[in-house]
């Protein structure tokens, strides 16, 4: 399993990273904001996508909207803190499968990620 990590905090990149690999899964590439997500995503076409919400130049829910017109079948997991409720229902209207709430926990992040490459 590829998974491509989008979020402009280098800790919590890092710290995705860490639990992704702790669990012996691939991390193809990461984005600090929504378009390098794009970028990134047409390149690599990651099986799974971790997306925060509030990035620089485009936020999660315009780069989930962007990748779903690239690719109708991609598999988008928002990561969130409490209070952007609004934007995590929309960017799961726009397509996003899931969302974890912030700060991760690694156990729930492998369950979720789990549950969604398998629908």
């Amino acid at each position: 399993m590829n998974v491509l990590v989008v979020d402009d905090s280098n800790f919590i990149r890092l710290n995705i990273v860490n639990y992704l690999k702790n669990n012996n899964i691939t991390v193809v590439g990461e984005a600090s904001n929504g378009n390098e997500a794009i970028e990134l995503y047409k390149k690599l076409r990651p099986d799974i996508v971790t997306m925060d919400i509030t990035m620089p130049d485009m936020d999660g829910v315009e780069a989930v909207k962007k990748i779903m017109e690239i690719d109708s079948n991609a598999k988008i997991i928002i990561c969130s803190a409490v209070g952007q409720q609004v934007k995590v229902i929309e960017a799961i209207k726009a397509g996003a499968k899931s969302f974890l709430l912030k700060p991760l926990n690694e156990e729930k992040m492998i369950i979720e990620i789990n549950k969604v490459i398998s629908f």
